[in-house]
């Protein structure tokens, strides 16, 4: 069992944790929860025995192994697939002492090591390394390249997936989906649902929290308060809580008012399509927990546009990619005025590629994008965070958008707007090169809101939004009447806001028929997406004898290394027998015959590897629908 005791602790003069308890008891999963600022980190370090408190203590069994995922690691030389096997330090110790026996000649060691290896999973550590990366999303190419190689997220990826590889009987997850998508999101919600030991997550993403942990740890002013069961159930819990409190009630009402008109907005809708529906019963969750909602210091506004183009937007049989290579061949697409479409597909296949061809950052390769007169695009994307000027303070980069078409962002007004944005009092004037990157994204959705835009083209805009702030965008978001195009991993913020999906893949863009549900569920249940409908598409014949052929070869493959791995295990056990003999030339010839067996293991894993990757390849549709 895990125990916080009584715990105070300052950062500075503020007075951050104000005698904080909190009990996990072992094999539990817990989400952990609160404002962006109220010390969930600095609970993970107190946990870790980075941070010591100034009074209380922290008490876990000593025979835990902790493992944890670090959001900060300095750029690596190491291959990606060799670095996240450095997260199981007892297997990179035993193998260390191998090598030192191997080179010293110290036969008798060496029989006791190799027992140590295996009770280490030494034998299938890179097999369980390669799925873990590529349930992450990386390719059997991408194992390696240096882990600095790779860009800032996709590096924040290989840091969680040392944090699974190492063994732990406490594992604790600092916003481990922060810069997943959707497909991995999924691969690691059934990686959290089977670990054995007990588990902490810090997580924005409420269908995570819903399908992986059952309790809550909800940290507020200085204290932590338990909640059993999942994120709906905390939030449900906490709305009763709130509600008997009669001045905060009297305080929500207004609050509570707009949520309600929201609901019934939508309840008048005369679609039946299954996402309407599903997203009308997200909003009439929001009734239950309106008193939530309305503490929330957040209110995120769009600009509704002026004007809109009917169609705004139209790709007329386009191919789009970079350089000779295509990603999305035969386009032809229309948005209007009032769709609300969601975009899905697994990594690689294409999404963002189509969102930077509509927001006008990418030009076709051939066919056409036609754009009507009022079709101003809003356009979010991570690589706008670096495009900030951040010399500016928010306050200036919004009075620059400040013309004759914006006469409200002037004085008090942009003010007003900023702290809608959590933007409030110095922070309105702090140089953006100062703000975090949850502010600094803030921003960027703030500059793009104001400017009347005809559609929103969104690319992951959660990415360091907390749970309050993304409720404040959904919500936003439902109050905005232009056209909206979202991909996100935040499938609570889809639901929301979406009323049919575009599924990208096999190279293609195509409407899906079906709502959220019937994607993740086709995902879960077949381990990739589901394909789109298309009325006069080919039978692939290559695609089904290539992975006839390929899943015969990797039949062939595991029997392989069960074979050599009994092989080994026997020379292990002879070796074990004859420690003790003194018979040095016949100990030299076993382990020499050991390790030869063993570099047969290695070889038949890697190319298990090979096939698994080339599986993915053809289920993926990648490279354009062509198989491996």
């Amino acid at each position: 069992m895990l125990e916080v005791q009584a715990v105070t602790l300052h950062v500075g003069e503020r007075l951050l944790f104000d005698r904080l308890s909190a009990t996990v008891h072992s094999g539990h999963k817990v989400g952990v929860v609160g404002r962006n600022g109220v010390g969930k980190s600095t609970f993970f370090d107190l946990l870790r025995g980075r941070a010591r408190p100034e009074a209380g203590m922290v008490l876990r069994p000593p025979a835990w192994q902790l493992a944890w995922l670090d959001q900060n690691v300095a750029p690596s030389p190491r291959p990606a697939r060799d670095f996240v096997l450095d997260g199981d330090r007892r297997l990179r110790r035993v193998e260390d002492a191998i090598a030192t026996a191997e080179r010293t000649g110290d036969d008798a060691r060496l029989a006791h090591l190799y027992g140590d290896f295996e009770d280490a999973g030494g034998y299938h550590a890179h097999v369980r390394a390669g799925e873990i990366l590529g349930g992450l999303g990386f390719s059997s190419e991408d194992f390696h390249k240096p882990h600095r190689a790779f860009s800032g997220g996709w590096r924040i990826r290989l840091n969680l997936a040392r944090a699974l590889m190492a063994p732990s009987d406490l594992l604790l997850l600092d916003e481990p989906t922060n810069h997943l998508d959707l497909e991995a999101t999924l691969w690691l919600e059934a990686w959290v649902r089977k670990y054995q030991g007990t588990l902490l997550a810090i997580a924005h993403d409420r269908d995570f929290l819903d399908r992986t942990v059952q309790a809550i740890v909800h940290i507020d002013g200085g204290r932590a308060t338990a909640y059993s069961g999942n994120y709906s159930a905390f939030e449900r819990q906490r709305a009763e809580a709130l509600s008997r409190q009669a001045a905060v009630y009297r305080t929500q009402q207004r609050r509570v008012r707009e949520i309600r008109r929201f609901v019934d907005r939508f309840r008048a809708k005369d679609s039946k399509a299954k996402q309407v529906q599903s997203r009308l019963k997200a909003l009439e969750r929001m009734e239950l927990v309106a008193p939530v909602l309305a503490e929330s210091p957040y209110r995120f506004v769009f600009s509704q546009p002026r004007k809109m183009s009917n169609p705004i937007l139209q790709l007329d049989d386009a191919t789009l990619g970079y350089g000779e290579h295509a990603v999305l061949e035969d386009a032809t697409l229309r948005v209007y005025g009032a769709d609300r479409i969601g975009v899905l597909g697994a990594n690689g296949a294409g999404k963002t590629t189509l969102l930077r061809c509509l927001a006008g950052e990418l030009a076709p390769q051939r066919g056409r994008v036609v754009r009507g007169r009022h079709s101003a695009v809003g356009y979010f994307a991570q690589h706008q965070l670096e495009s900030l000027d951040l010399r500016r303070t928010p306050l200036e980069q919004l009075l620059g958008l400040a013309d004759a078409s914006q006469p409200r962002f002037a004085g008090q007004a942009a003010l007003d707007y900023l702290g809608g944005w959590g933007f409030r009092g110095d922070d309105a004037n702090r140089p953006a090169g100062t703000l975090s990157g949850g502010e600094k994204a803030r921003l960027v959705l703030a500059l793009l809101a104001g400017v009347e835009p005809a559609v929103l083209v969104l690319d992951e805009p959660t990415n360091h939004l907390d749970l309050e702030m993304r409720e404040a965008l959904a919500v936003a978001l439902q109050q905005y009447r232009g056209a909206l195009l979202l991909v996100s991993h935040d499938r609570h913020l889809l639901r929301r806001c979406v009323d049919f999906f575009w599924l990208i893949a096999d190279g293609r863009v195509q409407p899906f028929q079906g709502d959220l549900e019937t994607y993740v569920a086709g995902r879960v249940r077949a381990g990739r997406a589901p394909k789109s409908e298309q009325r006069h598409r080919r039978p692939r014949r290559r695609d089904g004898q290539s992975r006839r052929r390929l899943e015969a070869r990797q039949r062939q493959l595991e029997a392989e290394v069960d074979r050599h791995a009994g092989a080994v295990k026997v020379l292990e056990q002879r070796l074990s027998a004859l420690a003790a003999s003194g018979r040095s030339d016949e100990l030299a010839r076993l382990a020499k015959q050991r390790e030869q067996t063993h570099a047969a293991v290695q070889q038949a894993e890697r190319a298990w590897l090979d096939v698994q990757d080339a599986l993915d390849r053809l289920d993926r549709g990648a490279e354009r629908g062509v198989g491996p």
